[in-house]
């Protein structure tokens, strides 16, 4: 199957998706100590002593990979998020920020978590994470649209797509970008993407598919998708590209897309 349409399979289906990925047992055995402790927790030091419930909630919001940063989470917390100065606020990262959000010991204090509301709300992240990453390890594209259609519509600038090496991977690939682009100033890759991506279009539920789709594409043209796959994808996005949106592929880079596949030119 193409990417997109393993990415169309479960996005249809998320809720089916999600439940399958709840049963299964690290999964499942995760989310019961979550449920059955973060409302012991009455302060950010319980919080952060508590490896397995803070590894939990931060692969939950995306940051697995930052689970070593605890002194800067600490401070991230500890700052709140009702001061536009706060740390999480000045920090270019809608997840971190979404974190913070949902454990303002700031603000709440030993009351934080036990709401239901952030229960739900983070074992739900989690579910999605692991659905994410068991899609990943069969591949890799897959797990990125998934991830993408999630946190996309968060983007407030261009900046947030440098702050997120998931997102900023997408939008590279569905635009042609050189990953090379990378090692250039800030500054000039915000230029680089405002000039192409206009991160408000991402809330549109259609024109956030349409970009997944084009990234699809792309994804599995440079990985070297099946011919008779590529020409069918090829195809599906020719009739979504006629709706004018602005991340429909060209046609012109289509036909060039598929000739260089089948050997034309």
């Amino acid at each position: 199957m193409t990417t997109l349409a393993t990415y169309l399979q479960i996005a249809n289906n998320q809720s089916k998706w999600q439940a399958m990925t709840a049963k299964s047992p690290d999964v499942a055995t995760q989310t019961q100590y979550f449920e059955d402790n973060i409302g012991k927790v009455t302060s950010i030091d319980e919080f952060m002593k508590n490896s397995r419930l803070f590894n939990y909630a931060m692969t939950a919001f995306g940051l697995g990979s930052m689970t070593y940063a605890k002194g800067l989470m600490q401070k991230v917390l500890e700052g709140g998020v009702s001061s536009n100065s706060a740390l999480a606020n000045t920090i270019s990262s809608a997840n971190i920020k979404a974190f913070a959000q949902a454990f303002d010991f700031a603000a709440n204090g030993e009351t934080t978590t036990t709401s239901s509301t952030l229960v739900d709300n983070v074992v739900s992240r989690y579910t999605e994470q692991a659905l994410e990453t068991s899609q990943g390890e069969q591949n890799p594209g897959v797990q990125l649209a998934l991830y993408f259609q999630q946190h996309a519509p968060d983007l407030t600038s261009a900046y947030g797509i440098l702050a997120d090496s998931n997102i900023l991977t997408v939008v590279q690939t569905a635009l042609g970008i050189s990953s090379s682009t990378s090692s250039q100033s800030i500054d000039t890759q915000y230029r680089l993407l405002s000039s192409k991506v206009n991160v408000d279009d991402f809330k549109d539920p259609k024109k956030l598919q349409q970009f997944i789709a084009r990234f699809a594409a792309q994804y599995d043209y440079n990985n070297g998708g099946d011919a008779n796959s590529q020409s069918s994808l090829l195809s599906t996005l020719f009739d979504t590209s006629g709706s004018g949106s602005s991340f429909g592929l060209d046609s012109s880079l289509m036909l060039n897309m598929q000739g260089m596949k089948f050997g034309y030119f």
